[in-house]
């Protein structure tokens, strides 16, 4: 079966070239032209990832991202955003609300075939890894159902910091870079701003509350997850 693409964009002449080029790459591509569309097509038909525009009418592109990481049958779904707006400012706020990638217009249709590709296949790798449920002290990681608790309180976690926190986890005791982490969570071969993870961290820290313990920075080199 052909991997489902939804691609929201209001500009109907960047909708033909983002569908041509990953029809001809072989996944099923469906479309929508604002956020509320979006957000209907992604709750009813649960595509493999999303294409996002920003820039939207009805709903814009940064509250689309947050409503879909808030709602369970929408939340692990990738979420590549693909905009105009180029500032830092604008690629950390995506970041921080939930997207998996972040591509700037002009682009290179070829590069968004491939940076697709690398998240469905990060996505696949990262499933077929993960253990089912994960437990340690007080704290709860139940990986189908894609949840985090604490002493039975679910934590309300964007997909990326579920994925942060799952990562270290798994690798408890062994010091994970900032840059390993960009690369094994974000996806990035790259490495851009760092402080995107500590941004990220930051967040995650206040959401465990108590079990933020288990979190350790290891100074100048990156973080940890701590055994009890």
């Amino acid at each position: 079966m052909k991997p489902k693409i939804l691609v929201v964009d209001d500009e109907p002449d960047a909708v033909e070239l983002i569908a041509f080029n990953l029809k001809a790459a072989g996944f099923d591509v469906s479309t929508a032209s604002d956020g509320s569309e979006a957000l209907a097509k992604a709750r009813l038909t649960q595509p493999d990832l999303i294409v996002l525009d920003l820039m939207l009418p009805e709903v814009d592109g940064l509250e689309v991202c947050k409503i879909l990481r808030r709602e369970p049958v929408t939340s692990a779904i990738p979420v590549l955003i693909l905009t105009a707006k180029a500032a830092e400012i604008d690629r950390v706020l995506g970041f921080e609300l939930g997207a998996d990638d972040y591509v700037t217009k002009p682009f290179s249709p070829r590069e968004l075939v491939l940076r697709v590709k690398r998240l469905l296949h990060r996505r696949n790798s990262t499933e077929e890894q993960l253990r089912d449920i994960f437990l340690v002290g007080e704290l709860s990681i139940d990986i189908p159902r894609h949840h985090a608790t604490v002493k039975g309180r679910k934590l309300d976690l964007t997909a990326i910091e579920f994925k942060l926190l799952t990562m270290l986890a798994q690798r408890r005791g062994r010091v994970q870079s900032r840059d390993q982490l960009l690369r094994d969570v974000w996806g990035y071969d790259n490495v851009i701003d760092t402080r995107t993870v500590d941004t990220h961290m930051r967040r995650l820290r206040e959401k465990l509350g108590r079990a933020s313990r288990y979190l350790d920075t290891v100074r100048g080199v990156g973080y940890r997850f701590l055994d009890e």
